[in-house]
Order: structure tokens, then sequence, then C-alpha cells
């Protein structure tokens, strides 16, 4: 459907608003896994277990399940920054809440609420960055966005636990809520504003869930997520027979670094090659598993295997999220509140399947599991060159703007 957007000319790329739209992310990621490396401190401070204390990650993972489809829903109509301001307000309230809480229910429950702030960012995030620029500089722009990611996931823990050892771990909360003012004033300064989505141009959740190439990108989700989260939610384990159990946090350091290249190269990439990137990484990320089967006990292996899986893992939400909306035109932000939960979804799943197979038949049943995942993931794709993963350069008459 023709709008306001539809028509933007090329032009600079607005960096400063979309880095302020991947603060957003960072924060999102970085407020999931703060608690991760301050069990101990929480855990001593609450007088609770450090395994009810780990609940605080669960408690932001089901707020986000629960949050992304039915809020996303609810704000269509709104204009797009009174709804990221808000989001973002959210991590305000509810990490200071977190901070200053001495109940462990007062703390879930900010917890649960700052994970439902991150589904619905999520799904506002990507088709935001999409309407900032023209059609064909959509995939450059959302890799900006999105370079937050990366940068959480590979510095997020250790960044958390560096910070809760030096000043404590509620001033480590405290330290994210200032820094959520400062995306907040950011974001009133640069990021534009645009309409929500009128009401006759809106799609019931059945017919984008059945829109040409929208299942098929969410399969590719869920089984490339659920074979990367099985592996990354149990790295420390996986390593420890080459001897690495003290090194982990230098294994996640390798995956962090490389990710950030390859959410670098996605960038080069994806406007014109945005099939045969997802291909290719699925294709490497297979080739880690092969490799892992046959040589996990080395120390050169884990670390080699680790660098390529970052380079394929650093592009995966750009790549995913920019297939989903355009496979799903004007609905784009519905589509991607579904990737919030088939995305958070498989981070748990990963958890629970992972868990199983490390009890039942120890770390060597991962290599296994993931390439048997991959290889679904990669076989959809495939099939999806009519729509999901079309080939071909992405376009001006395919690539949409959400709403």
């Amino acid at each position: 459907m023709p709008n306001e957007e539809c028509n933007r000319q090329s032009g600079p790329m607005p960096v400063s608003a979309l880095l302020a739209l991947a603060m957003t992310g960072f924060i999102c990621i970085a407020t999931e896994t703060l608690p991760a490396g301050l069990l101990p401190q929480i855990s001593s401070s609450m007088d609770i277990s450090s395994a009810l204390a780990g609940q605080t990650v669960t408690a932001y993972a089901i707020g986000s399940l629960i949050a992304a489809i039915p809020l996303s829903i609810a704000t269509q109509a709104w204009r797009r920054r009174t709804v990221l301001l808000p989001t973002i307000a959210g991590f305000l309230v509810f990490n200071s809440i977190t901070a200053l809480s001495h109940n462990i229910m007062l703390t879930m429950t900010a917890r649960f609420l700052a994970g439902m702030s991150a589904g619905l960012a999520w799904s506002l995030l990507a088709g935001y960055a999409r309407r900032m620029v023209a059609p064909e500089q959509q995939g450059r722009a959302m890799a900006i966005a999105m370079v937050g990611t990366p940068v959480a996931l590979s510095l997020g823990v250790p960044f958390g636990t560096w910070l809760g050892a030096a000043v404590g771990w509620r001033s480590a909360f405290g330290v994210m809520s200032l820094l959520t003012i400062v995306l907040i004033l950011w974001v009133l300064a640069k990021v534009p504003d645009y309409p929500g989505q009128a009401r006759s141009a809106r799609m019931p959740l059945y017919r984008v869930l059945t829109t040409p190439g929208v299942r098929p990108v969410l399969g590719v989700v869920v089984s490339w997520m659920l074979a990367h989260n099985i592996l990354y939610t149990y790295v420390a384990p996986f390593v420890t027979p080459a001897g690495l159990a003290d090194r982990v946090d230098l294994v996640l350091l390798t995956f962090g670094m490389t990710a950030l290249v390859g959410i670098w190269l996605t960038g080069k990439l994806i406007d014109h090659f945005l099939r045969s990137t997802v291909l290719a990484s699925l294709a490497l990320f297979a080739l880690v598993t092969v490799t892992l089967v046959l040589g996990a006990r080395s120390v050169i292996v884990i670390y080699a295997c680790t660098a390529i899986w970052g380079l394929t893992f650093g592009g995966a939400a750009t790549l995913l999220q920019t297939a989903l909306a355009d496979a799903a035109g004007d609905s784009a932000d519905t589509a991607l509140s579904m990737n919030v939960v088939a995305w958070n979804g498989a981070i748990a799943a990963g958890g629970l399947a992972g868990g199983f197979m490390l009890e039942t038949w120890g770390v060597a049943a991962f290599p296994w599991a993931m390439l048997a995942l991959i290889c679904v993931g990669f076989t959809v794709a495939w099939s999806s060159r009519a729509h999901g993963f079309p080939a071909g350069s992405r376009t001006g008459d395919m690539a949409v703007m959400g709403h």
C-alpha cells in the first residue's frame, strides 16, 4: 500500500537516529543479561538462592514472550515515537525499581514488566529503522539499528559483572537507568516521528501469519536460533573438555568480536544478496557443527569454530527481520512481533533442550542436534525462493515500511 515513506529518495544515512535505535536494542539485551553476571551478589544481598536469583532472567523473557504481539497490535494506530518513548521509559522505571527493591516478588514483577517493554521495543525497532530511509537503503539502515544486539551479547554479561564488582549490583541497575535517561533525550533530539497505521490498512493476526513468505522466515528463525541457543546457553560445559572452563569469557569475547564483523558484512551485502547471505551463514554454521563433532576437545578448534559461529550469527537478526518485514508488507510490525515470540521462544527452548541433552547424553550431543536444526533451516530457506528469501536484489516494490 502506498504511503508517505514509499517515495522517500536516497540520501545521507540518518546514522544518529539509527544509533539511538541501536542503543535501545543494547539496553534491551543488557537489561536481560545483567543479572547473569551478578547472581552471587543478588542472592547474598536479598538472602535468596542463586537459582531463585537466576529466575529474574526467566521473568524478563516471559514478559517479552507474552507482551510482544498484543502490545504491538494495541499500539498500531499510535504515532511511532509515542510508542517508542514510553517503551524506553519502561526500562527507566523498572530498572530503577529493581535497583531499589529488597522484596523478591517486587523485583520479579519489575523484571517481568521490563521484559514487556523489551517485547514491544523489539517489535518496533526494525520497522522504525526501515521508515527512515529509501527502500534501497533499508538493509544497511537495519544493520546499523541492530548493532546493539551483538555488542550487548558479547559485552553485556562481562560489563555487568565488572560494574557489579566495582559499584555493587544495585548501582549497576542504576547505571542502566542513567543510560536510559540519555537515550530518551537522544530520541527526542534525533529520532523522527511517523504516523501509525490506519484501521482500514490493518490485517488480522492470522492473515499476517498466512501471508506468503512469513511462515518460512519464522521457521528459519526458530530452527536457526534454537540451534544457536543450545550452544550459547551451555557454552561453559561444552568448552570444559577442551580445558577452557576458566576461559569462557575469552570464548564469548571471540564470539562477540566476530559477530560485530558479521553485522558489518551483513550491512554491505543485505540489499543485494540477502538470500545468498542467509544460505551462506547457515551453511557455515553447519560446517562448524560438523567440525565440533570431530574436534571439540581441541582448543584451536574451539576458538576457530567460535569465531566462525560469531561471524555467521552477527547478521542473523538483521537478515531475518528484513526478510520478514519484506514478506509482511504493511503488516511488518505485527509480523516482527511474531518474530519476538519466535526468537524468545527459541531461547527458552534452547535452554530446556540443551539442559535435557546435557543431563542425558552430555555435551557431545550438542553438535548433532544443532546440525539437524540447521539443516532444517537451510532447507526451508532454500525452498523459499519465491517468497520469504527471494533471489536477487531488494527493490523498491518489495521493500516495505511497516506502519
